[in-house]
């Protein structure tokens, strides 16, 4: 999905928000909530649907959206008494309500992935890009153990392939039962660890997402 409003551009696929030509930093879980917004525009999210798509089954206190919200909000030059973006739904939740034009999305067609990692009874879509493998909430894929640092790995995917590597964790990302000491590249089936906790790379096509981060 490739998104512009104004002088800003969305990019899904690149997970990159422009403005005027430059990217705005946007913190992982607060480009995921303009992501929704934009899906869903003109349409109001609950409260409670917003806190379920960025923290699935994980609690998290209302402030934690809020905050996300004044993240966003930020990085627009946005005002919540004035919003030309996003719109606060008293007492219920938030809606995009800015003037946007969807446009044909490239970068997606090009690179589009069927990258995934299978976790528990969740899978996880890894896009073109960054994503985080963590405990924080921040993290695109959250882990909640605490075998699993707040920010304890990150996948990279770029021009069709996948690299694993480990940020700093205190109990390290094995692959195969093998330590990384430094960027790996990953191939359909690889077994990852993440302290304690197993996961598998999937590349062959699937049927989606059962759940997404």
């Amino acid at each position: 999905m490739r998104v512009r409003f104004d002088d800003f551009v969305f990019d899904e696929g690149a997970r990159q928000l422009l403005r005027a030509g430059s990217e705005v930093r946007l913190g992982p879980k607060a480009f995921e909530l303009l992501e929704v917004l934009l899906r869903e525009r003109p349409r109001a999210l609950a409260k409670s649907r917003l806190q379920a798509r960025l923290w699935p089954l994980t609690a998290v206190v209302e402030a934690n959206l809020t905050n996300l919200v004044a993240e966003l909000r930020e990085a627009l030059g946005d005002e919540p008494r004035k919003p030309r973006y996003v719109r606060t739904v008293y007492a219920f939740g938030y809606a995009f309500c800015g003037q946007a034009i969807e446009e044909p999305d490239e970068a997606a067609a090009v690179e589009g992935s069927a990258f995934r990692l299978l976790f528990e009874r969740r899978e996880i879509p890894l896009r073109p890009g960054e994503t985080v493998l963590g405990r924080s909430h921040e993290a695109m894929a959250q882990i909640d153990s605490p075998s699993v640092s707040r920010r304890h790995a990150r996948i990279l995917v770029a021009e069709g392939k996948a690299v694993l590597e480990d940020l700093g964790s205190k109990n390290g990302t094995w692959l195969h039962e093998k330590l990384i000491e430094g960027p790996v590249p990953l191939t359909d089936g690889d077994a990852i660890r993440v302290g304690t906790v197993r996961l598998v790379f999937r590349s062959s096509p699937g049927p989606g997402s059962t759940m997404t981060q």
